[in-house]
């Protein structure tokens, strides 16, 4: 009899209302199955802690390893699992395997031809002017999140003579060049956008509509039609998700009454193009990464001439609402778990093909580099890796350098493996320098980065939680994880370390044969800062620079972002710039959203740090705010993510700071964030000056009723939060001088 399990990252069963679809399904068809969790995995005894549902109830049990395992949880929050996923896919097959966001599903579907004309003309923008070129083009187009769902976070724009029309959430305003200006930085401070023509499908009636074509593997191993249907807009809307108030029907008298005469042709149509495109991508999965899909949903619309148009292709699509369909997508998934179980050899196929086509690309690479232009041998290339500060030190040095070179700088947050293999061709085009973030999550990513670009200088700005709970909550595993910069650069290079942070002194430095520069404040640093002060926009401090003291101001507020400038002043000394260069340089564009300062009426103050979120930078935006306050001083403090099983002593910590600092007013948002009110009122703050929400717009009407003149507020948190809804609110509730 074979067993399926269920892998989620809720401990909770009946917090998942699949799984008792799936527990009665099973049941029907022979099959045994059980609900689990990674951390639930042992793999010494090759068994799982998991929940069996009998009798009405579900019941911790231990079970052997399933034949086979359906991936249903959040793939964001499975993340910190990474490890023992990884090494569960070895031991058991997978049904369910990502395919990615809308962005690279789009490039594979390009690249791959058979289906590029029916793909909507795409970019990712990082800048205003693609959009403004989009326009030029097309007369609206759709401006939205690379990683968005349910229809959230779009733009519609349209150019109406010398102003534009904007549609965000069935709401149409009309901007000025200069509104629209701030209004696209605003939002690409946020994350990545891409940027498309707007393609509609109308009914009779003037509603937009679109298809969801729902297809599903099945117990012979076949691609099926689970179901198409339409989802139409309700009036005045421009985005028929179901999630954003649209509405559903049946497919043929929906056909039979927008289509008549053509409402066969197209049900045949829509059929037939969701599984030629489903087998398709199965075969891309396959080809590159030796994986099968098991289920596609793929929202796709006519235009004016009847020529179909692919909006967008999930992985994990939602069941088909109002139909009654959940068991049914149940019975197909079942069955595709037993045929995989039962067939082994197909996964074998599938790696075998990826292996054959990783050759091929190999080969075209290695002819690639061969006849390419090749990097001058002195170039600098300098890596930045760290828990905090990697975006603002890249800044500081770029602008530095480009004083009198040309130099590549990797773009705002570009800082994966993906980004790196693109930078690496844009190096090609004959720079002086070139300056990388080199981001990671887990351990193995940073030498990745140095496989594909390796620096000959790199700066690690210092080790601290961000993402420690991907590494069981043990900051020397982070430490070691940063090594991997130290290890994978050029070993006879210049490595720039923070004297001051405890946690550096984690990195592994034995082997690295180069030259090793120290920075700090407090410590005894090749690069000390000294008499450090807090000015109105920013902060000044003084340097020792080949024996002359040197007096700086870097536009921007924080001890913190003076490490960061340490890091530059560094690296271009050594590179010998001068203290004139230096100085010059540092007057940079600051990043986006980072301590960005608001001077707003009645001499509000907003302090905006919505970009990212963890202990060391909450402490750090916290001094700021009580560095640069005249008056009350207002915390507005949301989640910091990935903290893992240390986030219930890190908020403790963070409510104790908040305490220990005199701030007047402590407010939180978000899930579990009120462990931090607890912590600051155990320690003595007073609990009338203290609140907690998970809903933003009480938030936004508490902050109504008690923010005052003179009041500087900080708001801080990542940007998955979406605090800078919240800069925003203040921002226009109090509208600059």
């Amino acid at each position: 009899m074979t067993t399926i399990g269920m892998l989620h990252h809720r401990k909770d069963p009946t917090t998942v209302l699949k799984s008792y679809a799936f527990a009665a399904v099973a049941k029907a068809e022979g099959v045994n199955f059980f609900y689990f969790t990674p951390k639930s995995v042992n793999f010494t005894k090759k068994t799982i802690m998991a929940q069996v549902y009998e009798n009405g109830a579900w019941h911790e049990k231990e079970q052997p390893f399933p034949d086979v395992v359906y991936n249903a949880g959040s793939p964001e929050k499975l993340a910190v699992s990474r490890d023992i996923i990884g090494k569960l896919r070895k031991e058991v097959p997978f049904t369910t395997n990502s395919i990615g966001n809308k962005w690279n599903v789009a490039k594979r579907l390009t690249a791959y031809k058979d289906f590029a004309k029916y793909i909507i003309p795409t970019e990712i923008t990082q800048k205003i002017d693609t959009v403004y070129q989009f326009l030029a083009k097309y007369p609206t187009i759709a401006f939205k999140p690379i990683d968005g769902r349910k229809g959230k976070g779009i733009y519609f724009i349209s150019k109406e003579g010398t102003s534009y029309a904007v549609k965000h959430n069935s709401e149409t305003t009309k901007y000025t060049k200069t509104q629209l200006d701030a209004l696209l930085t605003e939002q690409l401070a946020t994350g990545t956008f891409i940027v498309q023509p707007y393609i509609r499908s109308v009914t009779k009636s003037g509603l937009v509509f679109d298809f969801r074509l729902h297809v599903q593997k099945n117990g012979e191993g076949n691609w099926v039609v689970t179901t198409v249907y339409p989802r139409v807009a309700p009036a005045g809307s421009l985005v028929p998700n179901i999630n954003n108030g649209g509405f559903t029907n049946y497919l043929e008298p929906f056909l039979q009454q927008e289509f008549t005469e053509q409402a066969f042709d197209l049900k045949r149509t829509l059929e037939h193009f969701s599984l030629a495109l489903a087998k398709h991508l199965d075969h891309i999965q396959m080809q590159e990464f030796g994986e099968l899909i098991d289920e596609i949903g793929v929202d796709v619309g006519l235009d004016q001439n009847m020529k179909l148009w692919i909006y967008e292709v999930n992985w994990r699509p939602g069941c088909p609402p109002t139909f009654y369909l959940e068991l049914d997508v149940v019975k197909n998934t079942i069955g595709y778990a037993k045929y995989l179980a039962q067939n082994k050899q197909v996964l074998a196929k599938a790696r075998q093909t990826k292996r054959a086509h990783k050759a091929e690309q190999e080969q075209a690479v290695a002819k690639t580099v061969a006849t390419s232009k090749k990097r001058p041998d002195d170039m600098p290339i300098i890596g930045i890796t760290g828990s905090a500060g990697k975006t603002t030190t890249k800044a500081f040095l770029s602008s530095i350098l480009r004083t009198k070179w040309s130099t590549f700088e990797s773009k705002d947050y570009w800082n994966t493996t993906e980004h790196t293999k693109k930078h690496a061709i844009e190096l090609e085009n004959g720079y002086d320098a070139a300056v990388l973030e080199y981001g990671m999550a887990y351990k193995g990513v940073i030498t990745e980065h140095c496989r594909i670009i390796q620096p000959t200088m790199s700066i690690v700005t210092n080790v601290g939680l961000a993402h420690v709970g991907n590494f069981d909550g043990d900051v020397k595993q982070v430490a070691l994880a940063k090594s991997e910069l130290i290890q994978g650069m050029n070993q006879q290079g210049v490595l720039v370390i923070n004297k001051d942070d405890a946690n550096s002194n984690y990195l592994t430095l034995k082997q690295f044969k180069g030259k090793i520069i120290t920075v700090g404040i407090r410590s005894n640093a090749d690069y000390k800062a000294y008499n450090v002060r807090y000015k109105e926009d920013g902060m000044t401090f003084q340097i020792k620079l080949r024996g002359k003291e040197v007096s700086l101001f870097i536009p921007i507020l924080g001890e913190h972002h003076v490490y960061n400038a340490l890091n530059a002043i560094a690296i271009a000394d050594y590179l010998q710039f001068t203290a004139e260069e230096i100085k010059q340089g540092l007057i940079f564009k600051k990043p986006p959203r980072r301590l960005t300062i608001y001077r707003c009426k009645r001499n509000i103050t907003l302090i905006d740090d919505t970009v990212h979120s963890h202990p060391q930078g909450v402490k750090a935006a916290i001094d700021v705010l009580s560095s640069i306050a005249r008056r009350r001083k207002v915390a507005i403090i949301g989640q910091m993510r990935e903290l893992g099983d240390l986030r219930e002593a890190e908020y403790k910590k963070v409510g104790e700071y908040v305490t220990e600092q005199d701030i007047d007013i402590f407010i939180t948002y978000g899930f579990r964030t009120d462990e931090m009110n607890a912590a600051a009122k155990a320690k003595g703050f007073n609990p009338q000056n203290t609140y907690h929400f998970t809903n933003k717009e009480k938030l936004h009407e508490l902050l109504e009723k008690i923010i005052k003149q003179g009041d500087t507020i900080l708001i801080k948190g990542a940007s998955k939060t979406n605090m800078f809804e919240t800069v925003k609110f203040l921002a226009d509730l109090y509208e600059g001088k």
